[in-house]
């Protein structure tokens, strides 16, 4: 048998943990010294004292923490539960970082609110033409909103132009128009890649429409391109033109570091 303090040293505890983790009937001593109260544990408790800071290190309550490691778990089984909940951190680190980004972008618009240049803006017809892609329906045109809808349907395409052996022939295209029957400020998204007459098993076939588009090159993470949209539907506003609420993102270079993607942005408009 150990002390609790060769307990805590083993596992990289604190005494006062073990002691709250006993009282609570979590982890108990294999055995107290009736004369002097301390506390002795067995080797192997080491055991089950791992499993129980790698859970609440995970954010489960020592609540669920003992009703996990009652139930005697596999290691096969807990290392499963364990990778779960370290998926779902990450998940939720990743939004809290988008949610930085997009915190940060506004702040940038806020502060450029009265230095806002059209200097570079341009105003393109864009003919139609035939793509394939996937197509679903966000709450709003948002990048808060847009960003979760589209950003799965990217690796399915992938995968499918790859399964086809088909090369694409242009930068991606992601298009956007308002789907009213979905909700008030719902948009119909498109993701899109331009592949010729080819068809490929499990795309859809999508119809970019032509018109008139206002455009801007918008440089960084998809998490600040709310700043190019507004400086387009001002800009468009300001002439006195009338937007349709279509827009479209053409992703001209692509990086790991989001940061260095290069996009233009474009919003449709009528005379």
């Amino acid at each position: 048998m150990i002390t609790i303090g060769d307990l805590a040293s083993l596992a990289r505890v604190s005494v006062r943990m073990l002691r709250h983790y006993d009282a609570i009937g979590l982890l108990t001593p294999a055995h107290v010294d009736p004369h002097t109260s301390y506390r002795y544990y067995d080797l192997d408790q080491l055991r089950r004292l791992n499993r129980i800071v790698a859970l609440k290190d995970l954010g489960f309550t020592l609540e669920a923490v003992g009703r996990i490691v009652d139930d005697e778990l596999t290691g096969d089984d807990l290392r499963t539960l364990l990778r779960t909940r370290q998926a779902e951190i990450a998940a939720s680190i990743a939004a809290e970082e988008h949610r930085l980004a997009r915190v940060a972008a506004r702040i940038r618009i806020i502060e450029s609110e009265n230095a806002m240049t059209t200097a570079h803006i341009t105003t393109t017809t864009v003919t139609p033409v035939r793509h394939v892609g996937l197509t679903a329906v966000a709450e709003s045109a948002t990048s808060e909103a847009v960003g979760p809808v589209i950003q799965p349907m990217y690796p399915q395409i992938i995968g499918a132009l790859t399964q086809a052996g088909v090369t694409p022939t242009g930068p991606s295209v992601a298009y956007y128009r308002p789907e009213p029957t979905a909700g008030e400020e719902a948009v119909r998204v498109h993701a899109t890649f331009p592949v010729g007459d080819a068809d490929i098993a499990g795309l859809a076939t999508i119809d970019l429409p032509g018109g008139e588009y206002a455009s801007i090159i918008h440089t960084g993470s998809m998490d600040t391109v709310d700043s190019a949209y507004q400086q387009l539907n001002r800009w468009v506003t300001d002439q006195g033109l009338h937007l349709t609420g279509e827009g479209r993102e053409i992703y001209l270079e692509m990086s790991d570091d989001p940061a260095d993607w290069v996009t233009e942005v474009q919003v449709a408009f009528t005379r």
